[in-house]
């Protein structure tokens, strides 16, 4: 992970300091003590993907889906509010983001896939998941069937659904990104991290901005995620879309609105990609999605082939997280470069 996190993190690490996170519980002049002042923080509501949910106290057994949505918890210092995360092993180097710390204090449940006895074995209070990043209604696993035996949700905001069939998304990713940790910040209680946190990730995408291509000299970028018949994409609500439109690039797939999609080979032809984006994850490893896009005939006379500008970036940057301002700063750095 680049070093241009490290001081957002610095300044996280100071907001965490002043606010005496793990610190002895000390009287306050008025003779009551903080958890006085946590009573007197409750009860909050938030509006998440359309409800708005009330909260009395602090969940304290947290289950998390998947790498992105741990590492919000973890950007927000609360892993002593989580009783564990379900992620596979292939999300990528976990080891030199400035929360890296809490994948150590925390317990990895499983590398399967998650699901309610899991949830229930954890004794979870709350599962932070999404639509499509662990709760599908295939599978049974849902927020109406957590709430059903006792457990609550809180859906990543990036997944929400639109009243489109299944489509996602409400609102732009980076927005999606803010809202979740101001939602948590509130829930938990931490919302000067919170906004420490947020104002970090402004500034960073800001000044990505600054440098990034302007104009006629924004190329056109496509995101391939994997799939040979037909490509996975990012339409407008998933997280690439802000990451190539914030770095300088023109996302060719922007009026699809949904999240991630699939569509047809002929629309990326002739849309004619002068960068293509690969989302590295899974069993087909970065270099053999490579592979296939350099000898895909029906691709050989698209730019970014045919000037081999492929970039590559790990899915936990391109999916919500707090890795996505960080992977806007280096996909603005690769848009600069000339064209060979």
């Amino acid at each position: 992970m680049p070093n241009s996190l490290r001081p957002a993190a610095l300044v996280l690490a100071a907001a965490l300091a002043l606010t005496g996170c793990g610190a002895d519980v000390t009287p306050q002049p008025d003779g009551k003590d903080d958890s006085a002042k946590a009573d007197r923080h409750y009860p909050v509501t938030v509006e998440n993907c359309g409800e708005r949910k009330s909260y009395d106290k602090a969940p304290q057994r947290v289950v998390t889906n998947d790498v992105g949505i741990t590492e919000i918890m973890f950007a927000l210092g609360l892993e002593d509010h989580m009783a564990g995360y379900v992620m596979p092993d292939d999300k990528g180097d976990m080891t030199s983001v400035p929360w890296k710390d809490g994948y150590k204090k925390t317990t990895w449940l499983s590398k399967e896939r998650i699901n309610k006895e899991l949830v229930l074995g954890a004794r979870a209070d709350l599962v932070f998941a999404g639509w499509n990043y662990g709760f599908n209604e295939g599978e049974g696993f849902t927020p109406a069937e957590l709430k059903r035996v006792g457990v609550d949700s809180y859906l990543l905001s990036e997944s929400c659904r639109n009243g489109q069939g299944k489509a996602r998304g409400v609102m732009p990713p980076l927005e999606a990104l803010y809202t979740d940790l101001g939602n948590l910040g509130k829930i938990f209680d931490v919302e000067d991290r919170a906004d420490t946190l947020i104002a970090s990730f402004r500034k960073q995408v800001a000044d990505a901005q600054a440098k990034a291509p302007k104009g006629s000299d924004r190329p056109r970028v496509f995101l391939y995620d994997d799939g040979k018949d037909k490509p996975l994409t990012s339409g407008a609500y998933a997280g690439p879309h802000d990451i190539i439109t914030k770095a300088g690039g023109d996302h060719i797939m922007k009026d699809l609105k949904d999240s991630w999609t699939t569509v047809g080979w002929e629309t990326v032809v002739d849309r004619d990609p002068e960068v293509i984006v690969i989302n590295n994850y899974g069993d087909t490893s970065a270099e053999q999605k490579r592979t296939f896009l350099k000898s895909y005939k029906p691709l050989a006379n698209v730019s970014a082939i045919k000037n081999d500008r492929i970039v590559v970036l790990d899915y936990v940057d391109l999916v919500e997280s707090p890795r996505n301002p960080a992977a806007i700063s280096l996909l603005a750095a690769d848009l600069r470069k000339p064209a060979s």
